[in-house]
């Protein structure tokens, strides 16, 4: 073993007495003087934690500036951001007189002296910032560190009401390998000071807009060991003006429009071929606007869904319109309607549509019965032959005698009364059947206009809760940042 001088250990014990190092002189105020005393009394001592005993905490305050919001990325549940964050500690020990130094502070290279190690537990990439060499090391013996970052953290985003969302994304720091025990976290600034300083001197006025930074100390405790951390809470809006006029704007136009298609008379205007038309063309505005869509697969937008049943209600008013046009020229050839479908559509669904049944007629309707029995031909052959006898005029007493029976009708009278009988009963058959036909035809006309009605009505609930949830959302967005 080597032998330890008297001298060493009288220059250790110093050391712990005093501190970490001493106060140091300077033989002139001039730089070189300074750094040749730090060259023997600081420079040395660059792997060692500045305190005077093991078992002393070392507090590092922080402290941080939001320059810009670069970008939220939802499919990867990502946040970049551009910070200063400003560390301070102090050496232990160490000053010196700032008259016989000539100087009250100086910048000092990184590398010759301990840094903490903080870092942002959130931390999902490389550190791509620009580097800076140098920090401030006061006479006091406190050491202030200033730096840029670049922070790729990771964040769980809610994007249920997008556009008018709000994120609280969360960056911690703290030291990655040193214990509560070694190095303690300080907060620096107050959250308002902090959030004051950051909306005076962000840059960038893009799609986010930072509305509050909150600030909680705390410990985070694995198995045996308990690391000191500082949280800061980011609170973002997205400003939701470009997706109001690019997506929901022209969406309500066209459902608006769509709307209004069921004014027109289905049996005299092709409403299914407009229909078709919006369709096609809705359909090719949400593929143009799909990029400004949110994509993500832990939760779906409130917005894909408003736009998942616009569609749908579209192409279910299109079905409807196939079907009160077939009603409208082939019902005829339709069976009965079902008893419980009448029940069902005319009694109960007329009523909530607004459209009651009418009334039965008071009108008599005559219907024609089926002939029993053909004319009797003996009533018919004696009122032939009185109408012959009137014609021929009186007739003397000896013609009493002599006068014979009238002669009876010919076969073909007797063949045109009963195709007249046949005639009729097949007129009395084919007008029953027009009668019957005409009610069944009615029926399903009733249904057609009353599904068309049911679908109306559900367009403009659709349309008044849309507006109102957009609205409320919106407000409720802007009351957080107040």
């Amino acid at each position: 073993m080597t032998e330890v001088k008297p001298a060493e250990l009288i220059v250790v014990c110093l050391m712990l007495l005093h501190g970490f190092v001493a106060a140091l002189n300077c033989t002139s105020p001039s730089p070189e003087s300074l750094f040749d005393a730090f060259e023997k009394g600081l420079f040395q001592k660059d792997l060692v934690r500045p305190v005077k005993k093991f078992s002393d905490p070392l507090n590092v305050t922080i402290g941080i500036t939001v320059v810009g919001i670069l970008g939220v990325n939802e499919k990867s549940q990502t946040l970049t951001t551009f910070l200063w964050q400003v560390l301070e500690w102090e050496i232990e020990g160490l000053s010196w007189d700032e008259k016989e130094c000539g100087t009250k502070r100086v910048s000092v290279p990184r590398e010759k002296l301990w840094i903490p190690d903080v870092r942002i537990a959130e931390f999902m990439d490389e550190d791509k910032s620009p580097k800076t060499p140098y920090v401030y090391l006061l006479n006091t013996g406190q050491v202030y560190d200033d730096k840029p970052v670049r922070v790729i953290s990771s964040c769980r985003l809610g994007i249920y009401t997008f556009p008018f969302d709000i994120q609280n994304c969360t960056l911690t720091f703290g030291s990655y390998l040193h214990f509560g025990s070694d190095i303690r976290m300080i907060q620096g600034d107050t959250a308002a000071e902090i959030l004051k300083e950051s909306r005076e001197v962000i840059e960038t006025n893009g799609e986010w807009e930072l509305i509050d930074i909150k600030i909680a100390p705390s410990t985070l405790t694995l198995a045996e060991a308990s690391y000191s951390e500082i949280k800061y809470y980011i609170v973002l809006r997205r400003r939701a003006v470009l997706y109001v006029v690019n997506l929901l704007i022209p969406s309500c136009f066209l459902i608006t429009v769509d709307l209004f298609s069921f004014l027109l008379p289905p049996h005299s205007v092709d409403r299914s071929s407009f229909k078709m038309t919006l369709i096609l063309g809705y359909t090719v505005f949400l593929l143009i606007m799909n990029d400004l869509l949110p994509v993500t697969g832990e939760t779906t937008p409130l917005i894909n869904v408003f736009f998942s049943i616009s569609l749908a209600l579209m192409v279910a008013s299109l079905l409807e319109t196939v079907f009160i046009t077939n009603i409208q020229f082939s019902s005829s050839q339709y069976s009965a309607v079902p008893h419980w479908l009448s029940i069902l559509v005319l009694r109960y669904l007329a009523v909530v549509v607004c459209l009651p049944r009418k009334e039965k007629s008071n009108r008599i309707t005559v219907s024609l019965e089926h002939p029993t029995t053909v004319t009797n031909l003996s009533s018919v052959t004696s009122i032939a032959g009185g109408q012959l006898h009137s014609i021929s005029g009186p007739a003397s007493p000896g013609d009493a005698l002599s006068v014979k029976p009238a002669p009876q009708p010919h076969e073909p009278v007797v063949d045109e009364l009963k195709k007249l009988s046949r005639n009729l009963t097949a007129i009395r058959l084919q007008v029953d059947k027009h009668f019957q036909g005409s009610k069944t035809s009615q029926e399903w006309y009733m249904i057609g206009i009353v599904i068309d009605r049911l679908l109306f009505g559900l367009y403009i609930i659709f349309i008044l809760f849309s507006f109102i949830t957009i609205i409320c959302i919106w407000i409720l967005s802007n009351s957080h940042a107040t």
